[in-house]
């Protein structure tokens, strides 16, 4: 026998060994049938019931888009087989190369080790150092997944519904999961980076496709980058999304959000971004009432909303035993306040030694509403007259300018009260003896008692 002849009848022995039929009954999936690539230069060796090849292996998967190329491979009994050396898998989904690759037929199952790097059809990268991947099989999965542990590196590229590219995600975690181009897991340590937001917790959910939506759990952070920077941070942080892009995140348990302008704690803090700019932040909670503090007012309630079109803070509405206090030093308690079940507050910015700042303009209280004001006289500089009032609606209409003070009070409603003057200065005792001069002796020069 020649030894073209023994090559051609090995290659069809070998194909006998690990291409099993593609159905073995009525309504079973079908399996990969690999098959030998022609023009490759491969060494064989056939065994009772395995195969080893070795030179430039290269496969199909018959009747699919499935290659497999590598520098060695070993088949046993028909139902593992393991590529070694510069191995390259493609799809109609995805490619990927590793060091080393296993196929398994029971579950049809790719599993690739060492320098692992994926691509995928609709441009999103994975590399790591192990990666198992589930392909499309008619009648058994519909959906590719892929599982990764050795914590991978994902650059993650969403697209809009039009199939156009958006800025790409880099996502890291322990162990990610994927299935199909627009849902994703990971665990352990996971951070999310992009230009416009970071994120970090201890695990994570990413739909986006039909969902549009993620989670972040356990010790989660998300910051918004850029000129309208912020900081959201909690138990867990829920995402929505519109086109991929980040509209709405909420921190559910022990609530913080930092901005430019104000600190704010709550059970929960929902913030609103439209166009990557904070537009709205909402708070409530009872375990932690929603409490926000500037450098220039303080807020308690039941539940809280900010709104900052345009990056600048323009209204606050508290809802449920609300208290509203401004002055520029937050930590002392002698500040202007308002109280009342529902108190809104409006907000001006003003220049003062060539910074701009965020003040209270107006402040309305209603239903058992209550407030205390300080009222400063320019004849009467020092101590100020001090004003608490009751009444069912009050009006607080602040100063214009960087001094601030109030300017007006307007009482609704069972209005009740007190105004405390300071105390007038005493006046100069003008009946006290004038004590003795002194007597001068000439004589001596010197002054006697």
């Amino acid at each position: 026998m020649t030894p073209a002849r023994s090559r051609i009848l090995a290659a069809v022995g070998a194909a006998a060994l690990f291409s099993p039929a593609g159905l073995h009954s009525q309504g079973e999936p079908r399996h990969c049938r690999l098959v030998l690539e022609p023009g490759a230069r491969t060494g064989y060796a056939i065994g009772q019931n395995n195969y080893f090849a070795a030179g430039n292996v290269r496969l199909r998967c018959e009747g699919s888009s499935v290659r497999i190329r590598s520098d060695s491979l070993a088949s046993y009994a028909s139902q593992i087989v393991e590529f070694i050396g510069n191995v390259r898998y493609e799809d109609s989904s995805m490619v990927m190369t590793a060091d080393r690759g296993t196929y398994r037929r029971d579950g049809e199952r790719w599993e690739a080790r060492g320098n692992v790097v994926t691509r995928n059809t609709g441009g999103s990268t994975m590399r790591g150092p192990s990666l198992d991947y589930l392909r499309i099989v008619p009648g058994f999965r519909d959906t590719v997944e892929v599982f990764a542990d050795g914590r991978p590196t994902i650059d993650y590229l969403p697209r809009d519904s039009t199939g156009a590219e958006q800025e790409k995600y880099v996502i890291v975690g322990d162990r990610v999961r994927m299935k199909g181009e627009d849902r994703l897991w990971a665990g352990g340590r996971v951070t999310i980076d992009r230009s416009d937001v970071s994120a970090h917790a201890d695990s994570m959910r990413l739909d986006t496709g039909v969902g549009q939506d993620g989670a972040l759990i356990g010790r989660a952070q998300v910051d918004g980058l850029g000129k309208d920077a912020f900081s959201l941070t909690g138990s867990t942080i829920n995402l929505r999304l519109e086109q991929n892009d980040l509209t709405y995140v909420q921190a559910n348990g022990a609530g913080k959000a930092v901005s430019a302008d104000w600190t704010l704690v709550a059970d929960t803090i929902g913030l609103d971004v439209n166009a990557r700019v904070l537009e709205q932040t909402l708070a409530w909670g009872s375990a932690v009432r929603p409490h926000a503090v500037s450098a220039t007012y303080e807020i308690t309630a039941d539940s809280l909303a900010l709104d900052s079109p345009a990056k600048v803070l323009t209204e606050a509405r508290a809802f449920g035993k609300a208290w509203v206090a401004s002055g520029d030093d937050t930590t002392t308690a002698q500040r202007d306040w308002l109280r009342g079940d529902t108190v809104t507050a409006r907000f001006a910015r003003v220049d003062t030694a060539g910074k701009s700042k965020t003040v209270v303009h107006r402040v309305e209280s209603w239903k058992d509403a209550s407030s205390f004001y300080q009222v400063f006289d320019p004849a009467r500089p020092g101590v100020p007259s001090l004003n608490y009032a009751r009444g069912n609606r009050i009006l607080v209409l602040m100063k214009d300018g960087p001094e601030g003070g109030v300017e007006r009070v307007e009482i609704q409603g069972k209005v009740d009260g007190v105004q405390l003057e300071p105390k007038p200065a005493a006046a100069k005792d003008t009946t006290a003896a004038t004590p003795p001069k002194p007597a001068v002796d000439s004589t001596a020069g010197a002054v006697q008692p």
